[in-house]
């Protein structure tokens, strides 16, 4: 019976448009749009249910110092500036730890390139196993040596299997890469250093002042007495 039932043509119900008399307000709602508009008011009224009840149980010795510390603006709760949290000294000893933990990943991408430079070129030179023969004269001597010219197989470029290449190719991607880091991080030492030894009493000095103009800034410390 429900392939009677299918068979059958039945007209397509579709959903009532907006009346003419009615197109001011815009497009009629349909009942899907209602459940999510449904959706986003029940769900704003149980925000604010939660907040009044919070409100509401709220303890009133409750105190922390972040209440002491931020203001409000807009009804938006903003920290105060922080800038002057630390002292000079303080900074000071942060940016010489930064300039420390930058100099040891420039050390670390150092050796790591090392290490991979040397396994790329063991493995582009296609070493072999090394045997020693000792030899009692100059003829077995020469002999030794033609056999082992004779034995000595290259292996072609084009024998070399599709995963060793994919791999080679891979290392050489990572070796790029870590030479570009290596790059990054001496110029991020190289200003942090900078800027490091530019914290002092120091005055730039103009054009004029140069013996040898230069497009680089060039700065005079003033004289100061150690104790």
């Amino acid at each position: 019976m429900s392939s009677l039932r299918n068979a059958i043509s039945r007209r397509a119900h579709k959903e009532r448009a907006q009346p003419s008399s009615r197109k001011k307000f815009g497009l009629l709602e349909k009942h899907k749009d209602y459940v999510i508009r449904a959706k986003a008011f029940h769900k704003k009224e149980e925000t604010l249910r939660k907040l009044k009840e919070k409100a509401a149980f709220r303890n009133t010795d409750e105190f922390y110092f972040q209440m002491i510390k931020t203001r409000t603006v807009d009804g938006v709760h903003k920290p105060e500036s922080q800038a002057k949290k630390y002292t000079q000294e303080e900074l000071m000893l942060m940016k010489t730890q930064d300039i420390g933990y930058i100099l040891q990943k420039l050390q670390s991408e150092r050796k790591k390139i090392e290490k991979l430079t040397a396994v790329l070129h063991s493995v582009d030179n296609h070493p072999s196993n090394r045997h020693i023969y000792y030899a009692e004269d100059r003829e077995e001597a020469r002999e030794l040596q033609s056999q082992a010219s004779e034995s000595r197989v290259t292996l072609p470029s084009g024998d070399i299997p599709d995963l060793i290449k994919r791999k080679t190719a891979a290392s050489y991607r990572e070796l790029e890469a870590r030479k570009s880091r290596v790059n990054q991080l001496e110029k991020l030492y190289m200003e942090m250093s900078l800027n490091k030894e530019l914290q002092g009493r120091k005055r730039k000095l103009h054009e004029d002042e140069l013996v040898c103009p230069t497009s680089k800034p060039v700065y005079k410390w003033r004289s100061e007495r150690k104790r």
